[in-house]
């Protein structure tokens, strides 16, 4: 092994949780060879988060090195649903959405990734393999193993139902690896039965196994749960500058560290006022995803919003056509906001809407239109539109 080699491991492996087999990862980058860099996503929302960032910069790190990373679009695998960290069975996803999905997906994942350098796969390729194909491989691991799994094993427990279909996830993320040739295989730490797997399974074909790489997983904005799009405490890398700045000066000061060692490459100074820390994060992620300027914006809106208390600059106008008297608010929630009328009726009864700056209640369900027209409705502290009565 060379000094470039194990010093690129070292790199590599910084920030990580796992490297397996110890030393392996080394052994491969002595090869002199680029390596096939693995990382397998199942399409089963249309938003990459800044939890996804934590693994495709890592990826990139591959990429600068000079290796080559296979993103592996899982329109297959998403059809079983991934059991991982799951108490119960996934729900099943139309054809077209997976399709719609993974097509947003993968643009949104070159925020990150240099596209020239990336082979973009989908493993409906191989999996839509013969009934004698899937025979062979199913021989290659026991229900007992699989039953092992920390998730299996709780629902197993607790006499909760696990399909057939789901026992088969984790041999066909494992024959993904065969099918691209993979040296190394990057996941979440909840992906660590899987990833190894996959060594076996590329062993049973006659294949060397690839190494593994486990990388933490990015608490959400609220400091506790991960980051998921379904539990609200995400942060879109498509979200507009202001939101994207917004939620990040929400992140609980305990979570700093966490947030600048996987996203900022650490220098976290514990001696920093925690606000300025925050907005210190807020810049250069915003600047990451959207540009210097939309840096510089996106802070001075928050200013005029939190600080100095005034409107932004810009705010979108919004026509309220053919919309009757009296005004049914939970309807211009929805069309101006995208809320759902539940969430309006909800917002409303907890003062989280705001007309002209005034709070509105539960009973302002019903509005005059002559009250809206010209008037500015607020959402939460960071959307706006202007109400246009036509």
């Amino acid at each position: 092994m060379t000094d470039s080699a194990g010093e690129d491991a070292r790199f590599l492996t910084r920030n990580a949780v796992e490297a397996l087999p110890a030393g392996a990862l080394a052994t491969q980058l002595g090869q002199s060879r680029p390596l096939r860099v693995k990382l397998g996503i199942d399409p089963t929302a249309p938003d990459i988060h800044l939890g996804h960032t934590v693994v495709l910069r890592k990826l990139r790190e591959f990429q600068d090195l000079g290796h080559t990373v296979v993103l592996i679009i899982g329109d297959y695998t998403a059809r079983v649903g991934d059991p991982s960290g799951r108490s119960a069975t996934r729900p099943v996803l139309s054809g077209e959405e997976i399709d719609a999905n993974a097509e947003t997906f993968q643009l949104q994942a070159f925020k990150i990734l240099d596209a020239e350098r990336t082979e973009v796969r989908r493993n409906g390729e191989w999996l839509d393999m013969a009934m004698e194909d899937l025979f062979r491989l199913t021989r290659h691991a026991t229900v007992a193993q699989l039953l092992e799994r920390d998730d299996f094993a709780k629902r197993y427990a607790a006499n909760e139902p696990i399909s057939v279909l789901e026992l088969l996830y984790p041999l066909l993320q494992g024959y993904d690896s065969v099918a691209v040739k993979a040296d190394v295989e990057l996941g979440g730490t909840d992906q660590k039965f899987n990833l190894l797997l996959g060594r076996q399974i590329q062993a049973a074909y006659g294949m060397a196994q690839q190494s593994v790489l486990t990388m933490p997983i990015l608490p959400g904005i609220d400091g506790v749960q991960r980051m998921s799009k379904s539990l609200g405490n995400y942060v879109g890398v498509t979200e507009p500058p202001d939101e994207v700045f917004g939620k990040l000066m929400r992140v609980p000061d305990d979570a700093m560290p966490v947030y600048y060692d996987l996203l900022l490459d650490g220098d976290f100074d514990p001696a920093r006022p925690p606000v300025e820390s925050k907005r210190a994060l807020a810049r250069a992620l915003v600047e990451r995803l959207h540009g210097p300027a939309a840096a510089r914006e996106a802070e001075g809106h928050f200013d005029r919003l939190h600080v100095q208390r005034e409107l932004p600059d810009e705010i979108p106008d919004h026509a309220l056509t053919g919309a009757g008297e009296p005004v049914h608010m939970p309807a211009v929630l929805r069309e101006a906001f995208g809320l759902s009328g539940s969430e309006g009726r909800r917002l409303l009864a907890q003062g989280g809407v705001k007309l002209d700056g005034e709070p509105l209640g539960g009973g302002d369900i019903d509005l005059p239109a002559t009250r809206l027209d010209g008037a500015v409705l607020q959402v939460g502290k960071r959307r706006f539109v202007r109400l246009q009565v036509g």
